[in-house]
């Protein structure tokens, strides 16, 4: 798709996360990047985006509401705090916001599961990393069996690639987490746990769903996982089930892994990873939307 037709996008957030999704779309087909914003010129992120000639700015949230006839959507990788007073400027704006925070102001999303009731939203929420690793599993679990009583899941992954962000949020991460859950499954009892793992080789991200069902149909279940994690792998490359669901000790448990693409941020932090690339399918889904292109 040409430059001219292709989706103006703007980020807000130069950490980590707004860097490496921005060369997720500087790579997609579908988006081209109008505005790098966030507060400090001299950052790191900052720096990368100078260097390949996309438009920075310091100004933050004001410089992309200026831009407003010029910016479709924004992604949000600021914090859950910043997002409550960001987002109903957007929607002033009539610009989409896709909120990388567990801030939990818009329709939850998982590609996988509920892409196309989201398409046509003012806000959408990626939920969390360790949601969007789990949800989807626990959501075809529950697609597989009638009740289910009681789901958990815990994410390990990388103390290293937990920024200051993702632990400012704890609180939220696993609030956000738990209610995607309920929300996704139907399920009333629901709890997240998250690991930060400090050992050197850093650890890939790991997800374990664990449900509690009277009698479930595990093979009804593990053709629901499987189907759900190939759906799942083709935004996520590095997204692996690495246990099939098995039944031990009353409990339904299966596991994935999850390994970066190593755009920006190291292989280790699938958890970084997986929130980018949930970000970027429903982007490329609501651009081909708006252009009449298949994503």
């Amino acid at each position: 798709m040409s430059s001219s037709n292709k989706l103006k996008v703007a980020i807000l957030g130069t950490g980590n996360i707004g860097t490496d999704l921005l060369l997720k779309v500087i790579r997609s087909p579908f988006l081209e990047c109008r505005l790098f914003a966030g507060r400090n010129l001299a950052s790191p992120g900052m720096t990368k985006a100078s260097m390949l000639n996309v438009p920075v700015s310091a100004n933050g949230v004001n410089t992309i509401l200026d831009l407003k006839n010029e910016v479709s959507l924004v992604f949000d990788a600021t914090s859950a705090e910043d997002h409550f007073k960001h987002a109903p400027l957007f929607e002033k704006a009539g610009i989409v916001a896709v909120d990388l925070t567990p801030a939990k102001v818009g329709q939850m999303c998982v590609p996988a599961v509920n892409l196309e009731r989201c398409l046509d939203l003012p806000n959408v929420n990626m939920i969390t990393c360790g949601g969007q690793a789990s949800i989807p599993l626990a959501y075809a679990i529950s697609q597989a069996n009638n009740v289910v009583d009681y789901i958990e899941t815990v994410s390990s992954i990388a103390s290293r690639s937990a920024g200051p962000a993702t632990r400012i949020n704890l609180d939220e991460y696993l609030s956000t987490t738990e209610t995607g859950l309920q929300v996704f499954t139907e399920c009333a009892f629901t709890k997240a746990i998250l690991n930060l793992n400090p050992a050197q080789p850093c650890v890939h991200m790991q997800t374990t769903v664990m449900a509690k069902i009277a009698n479930p149909d595990l093979e009804l279940t593990r053709a629901k996982v499987r189907e759900m994690a190939a759906l799942i792998k083709g935004y996520v490359p590095g997204y692996q089930l690495i246990l099939e669901p098995i039944v031990e000790s009353g409990r339904l448990i299966t596991m994935v892994k999850v390994d970066g693409l190593g755009d920006y941020l190291p292989k280790y932090a699938g958890n970084l990873d997986i929130i980018n690339c949930a970000a970027i399918a429903f982007a490329e889904a609501y651009a081909a939307r708006k252009t009449g292109k298949s994503a």
